[in-house]
């Protein structure tokens, strides 16, 4: 064999299980399309957190007096945030570069799919095709952007995730279909820097995957600052002749059109499972997804699977963690599976969304008796200090044994707050052990402890 493991695909999922796979003394070779990092780093998670940061500051521009700070205000140069956030990404993906380098990983550079098992073949830049081979491969081959029969992409007045990126030019307005995470963080962006944003969503609420008061609390912050949001609403048909686009919508009380230079398509990720040897090898699908099992191998041993095109949520972080899980397993560790219950998801619009385990909702449909504590940032002194006092932590414990079912929390910073919550659920912390568990003040983070007093009628600050 050439090598002990091919990782086909280099984002969040293939790149980390290729380092994992090398630090466990496994010779290891990546195949790669595209640009190390894959979309994550490239399209993803990390340009889109500089779009966003470009969008904080010029808030804060505007926004100064409200600090007693005199300024001229702001002026966007949409260009140069564009040029800004490809640079960020660049570098990043140089950075995986370095670590293929460090880690001694062989980079090939073409469209990799599965031959046989155990051998992976590569058609190379130039038109050439080679065929390597493995012990083990591990397919993270990713998603794109989602299309619907009747929301086709052009790449200019249709646009997906990945155009959405990078515009020649500031829209003067854009209709976003779909409300998750990637249709409120491009919907926050775009409208703070002067965009009118409609977002459309089919649901009743945004961010439906939220626990509902979050979502609530989310649709009134970004009202206040101008989004027109329609819930319960359909885009039935997009006319791009002339020079804009005329968006049918269908609500519950009759059909609407929309006028908009941009319409952006943001209702989910396809999975990119055609053209890399599924059918041909006889590994099973099933709804656009490749079966595994715990510890990712498909139903043809020594051919494994991680990332978006398995069960689990699609995001970076889980495509890491199932990597770095089927590696060990193939080393010969004993890693544990997974819990997919445990695993943080964030939006990052302003305010920002961070949740994990149940919501209230599903704590009550999945039976439990639960105690329910909540904390707003308008109590709390480091928000006010902040000027930022949007939004509220909200935890859920089972009233019997206190066991942390679930916390959802709305503010400034909470992204970074919930990976405590993620730590707490996995030692099997109480609700008074995170109460007697001294938090620093003032901070955001205070109110996890806060919120957790609340559910037992402990709180002080409220």
């Amino acid at each position: 064999m050439d090598y002990d493991l091919i990782v086909i695909g280099s984002g969040p999922g293939g790149y980390v299980a290729a380092i994992r796979a090398s630090q466990l003394g496994l010779k290891t070779a990546i195949v790669e399309k595209e640009s190390l990092g894959g979309v994550c780093l490239n399209w993803g998670c990390i340009p889109t957190k500089a779009l966003l940061k470009s969008a904080q500051v010029f808030e804060y521009l505007n926004h100064a007096a409200d600090y007693g700070i005199k300024t001229g205000g702001g002026e966007v140069d949409f260009e140069a945030v564009i040029k800004r956030s490809r640079g960020v990404a660049d570098g990043m993906s140089k950075g995986v570069q370095f670590l293929m380098k460090k880690n001694k990983i062989d980079v090939i550079i073409g469209y990799g799919s599965l031959k046989s098992k155990g051998t992976v073949t590569v058609k190379i830049a130039d038109g050439t095709v080679k065929d390597f081979t493995a012990k083990s491969i591990i397919l993270a081959t990713g998603g794109r952007s989602r299309e619907l029969p009747n929301l086709k992409q052009d790449g200019k007045k249709v646009i997906g995730y990945r155009q959405a990126m990078v515009l020649p030019q500031q829209p003067k307005s854009m209709v976003i279909v779909g409300s998750g995470a990637i249709g409120i963080e491009f919907a926050y962006f775009y409208n703070s820097i002067g965009t009118k944003v409609t977002v459309v969503e089919f649901l009743d609420n945004i961010v439906p995957l939220e626990d509902e008061e979050i979502s609530k609390g989310l649709f009134r912050s970004l009202k206040k600052q101008g989004i027109n949001i329609m819930t319960g609403s359909t885009v039935e048909s997009v006319d791009t002749n002339g020079d804009g686009c005329k968006v049918n919508v269908k609500t519950a009380t009759g059909n609407q059109v929309l006028e908009a230079e941009i319409v952006l398509s943001a209702i989910g990720v396809s999975t990119n499972i055609e053209g890399i040897g599924l059918e041909e090898n006889g590994v099973k699908t099933d709804k656009g997804k490749v079966l595994v099992d715990d510890f990712y191998q498909t139903n043809v041993e020594g051919v494994y699977a991680i990332g978006d095109i398995v069960k689990g949520q699609a995001l970076a972080h889980v495509a890491s963690a199932e990597g770095i899980i089927c590696v060990e397993k193939i080393a010969g560790q004993n890693p544990q599976p997974l819990d997919y219950n445990n695993i943080p998801g964030c939006t990052y619009c302003s305010p920002e969304v961070a949740s994990v385990g149940y919501t209230e909702k599903a704590a009550k449909e999945a039976g439990y008796e639960i105690k329910v504590g909540k904390f707003p940032f308008s109590a709390s002194g480091k928000a006010s200090a902040a000027g930022v006092k949007d939004g509220f932590v909200k935890v859920i414990f089972d009233a019997k044994y206190g066991e942390f079912l679930g916390a959802h929390m709305l503010g400034a910073n909470v992204t970074e707050m919930i990976a405590e919550v993620v730590t707490a659920r996995k030692l099997e912390a109480t609700g008074h052990e995170i109460i007697k568990s001294v938090h620093p003040h003032p901070t955001m983070s205070e109110a996890v402890m806060e919120a957790a007093a609340d559910a037992y009628g402990e709180v002080i600050h409220l």
